[in-house]
């Protein structure tokens, strides 16, 4: 985890978090959800013809990566409809990093070491209370926590299936071109057929604030899978779910949610591990 990475990732952080906000403030969320994805695919169309074909052995991870996308984007939909962006954000982000370590163990055979463990470790329980502050005081919507906590599992899932294959791809830039040519057409497809003819006139209110959406999206996710040609998986999951404060921030500026003394306590362990980390490094 260079400092180089570091910035890169914390980065993502601030353009993912703003893509979420978007998404959430778009009420009907399959307008929302149609542009951003959407939109992500004409960039990767855009990218494609400038950026090398990914390898062979990318294909079956950026396949299998491309169908999870959109089992994500159902359950995120699912998430910002059911519950507040302060308790859905949190949740869906910050169950990911703990899972990701684990399958990336498995899978990648990274075992942290003992400062990157204990950076995980720590950032993790910032996040978490995070995630439990925008709990506080209220009866728990369980189908709104089971909604987040699935989407927090795929996230994992293509954390870890991205990680493998934009290292086999021998070009970052061209497993995001085509990830995202592929992965954001089911949405727009199922618009298209729920709206028919009123497709057009159903996106053009948003059009603006959803494209600006799928911009921030590719960028994000482009880092991120830089980032994960540089450093391990896990370290990197956790840094990027840094977002969460960033999210927690949006929100109460924007949403009129509140952030709360627990919320700085939490964006305060999230530092040390994310020093921990960077000791690591």
């Amino acid at each position: 985890m260079t400092p180089v990475v570091t910035a890169a990732v914390l980065c993502a952080a601030v353009t993912h978090a703003s893509w979420n906000a978007i998404a959430h403030k778009i009420t009907d969320k399959l307008v929302g959800f149609t542009l951003i994805a959407g939109g992500g695919t004409l960039i990767g169309l855009v990218m494609v013809p400038f950026v090398a074909i990914p390898a062979a052995g990318a294909w079956p991870y950026l396949l299998a990566s491309a169908v999870i996308h959109v089992v994500y984007y159902m359950l995120l939909m699912t998430s910002f409809r059911l519950g507040d962006f302060g308790q859905a954000y949190p949740l869906a982000r910050g169950s990911a990093p703990l899972v990701v370590t684990v399958l990336a163990a498995v899978f990648a055979h990274e075992v942290p070491d003992g400062w990157a463990a204990a950076g995980i470790g720590v950032s993790c329980a910032g996040l978490t209370g995070v995630a439990l502050w925008g709990l506080r005081g209220r009866r728990p919507d369980w189908a709104a926590i089971g909604a987040a906590l699935a989407t927090g599992l795929s996230i994992a899932a293509y954390t870890v299936v991205d990680g493998l294959g934009v290292r086999a791809s021998g070009s970052s830039l061209g497993y995001i071109a085509w990830l995202m040519a592929i992965e954001g057409v089911c949405v727009p497809a199922y618009a298209l057929y729920r709206w028919r003819g009123q497709l057009v006139a159903e996106l053009r209110p948003f059009a603006a604030v959803g494209l600006l959406g799928a911009a921030l999206s590719v960028a994000a996710y482009g880092l991120v899978l830089w980032a994960q040609t540089k450093a391990e998986l896990a370290p990197i999951a956790a840094l990027r779910e840094s977002s969460i404060i960033v999210g927690a921030a949006i929100g109460a500026v924007f949403f009129k949610e509140r952030f709360g003394a627990p919320r700085i306590v939490a964006a305060g362990l999230l530092v040390t591990g994310i020093g921990l980390m960077l000791h690591a490094g």
